[in-house]
């Protein structure tokens, strides 16, 4: 997420309540998360595991929970809990917009787009030329849709990343500030939901087809002319390359990356990353190939058992 500004140290460090490490006027130009933080982007750690992780990376401001020695050419934030602060820099750059009216005035709809009864059209939505968006789709604020775009009813772009935080008092959501983008070309089916961002973008690349009842997880990247079937599941933080097939009822597992060309057949369970430009199949996934071998032989085990009595 970018700021409309550059901020100062000294700024944001008020807006949070927190200490600093750094010159008063550092320039701050926006915050997101690890696997996405860019030059110029506050990130946030609070676990001693990704201590090194957050201060070697990208990010030229890094808010934790403890005085450690600032990296050169960066700065920090101290926080008693970055996680809440980094809530309060969500809520402060990015609120919430109550709605009035079914399509925001401040939405941008593309010449000869088609917009069907009863869908709703956030704040700050741009919405491209020559798109179909059929009834009942929500699209939520801030996400941004290219040309020749279709989307099928009951669709639900930008809902909330499922992501919190374990606390004694209870679960703790970290808030969702980023988007949804949806790149020319792309046709998404009936009643699939696509979440938003942390502070980053969820993103759909051209020529993607998406066919019904599926679930997009937050700052997950599906690339070019992917086809994916019904019933598929992939969590957060996730990068499908280009021409990925995906058949019914797919699962991926959060963070993995799915090569170029794969193609994961019905039912398959994602648990880690896959290689391009081979098929895959089981749960855990593997080569459908060896997959279907194995198979084969579990089902030889009861006649070798009996052999195996006889001896």
């Amino acid at each position: 997420m970018k700021f409309p500004r550059a901020y100062t140290l000294k700024e944001i460090s008020e807006l949070i309540d927190s200490e600093f490490v750094g010159g008063e006027t550092f320039p701050i130009f926006g915050m997101n998360e690890i696997h996405v933080v860019e030059e110029g982007d506050i990130v946030f750690v609070d676990h001693p595991k990704y201590y090194d992780k957050a201060l070697e990376s990208r990010a030229s401001v890094v808010l934790i929970n403890k005085d450690v020695e600032c990296p050169e050419g960066k700065a920090l934030l101290i926080s008693d809990d970055p996680y809440r602060d980094f809530n309060k820099l969500t809520k402060f750059f990015r609120p919430f917009q109550s709605a009035n009216t079914s399509i925001a005035e401040t939405a941008e709809i593309g010449e000869g787009t088609i917009i069907q009864p009863n869908v709703f059209i956030g704040n700050h939505v741009k919405i491209g030329k020559h798109c179909t968006i059929h009834p009942n789709v929500t699209i939520y604020d801030h996400c941004v849709i290219g040309d020749h775009v279709t989307i099928h009813a009951g669709t639900v772009l930008g809902s909330d990343a499922f992501y919190y935080k374990n606390r004694p008092e209870g679960l703790d959501k970290l808030i969702s500030g980023g988007r949804v983008v949806v790149e020319d070309h792309v046709d998404i089916g009936a009643a699939c939901t696509i979440d938003r961002g942390v502070t980053g973008d969820t993103l759909i690349k051209t020529g993607s087809k998406l066919d019904n009842q599926i679930q997009i997880g937050h700052d997950t990247v599906i690339g070019k002319k992917c086809m994916i079937a019904s019933q598929v599941g992939i969590a957060g933080c996730v990068v499908v390359e280009d021409e990925v097939i995906m058949w019914g009822q797919v699962g991926v597992t959060s963070a993995a990356t799915i090569g170029k060309k794969a193609i994961i057949l019905a039912q398959t369970g994602v648990a880690k990353s896959l290689e391009g430009g081979k098929t895959y199949f089981g749960s855990p996934a593997e080569e459908a190939r060896d997959k279907l071998k194995q198979m084969a032989l579990v089902k030889k085990i009861p006649e070798i058992l009996e052999k195996l009595k006889k001896i």
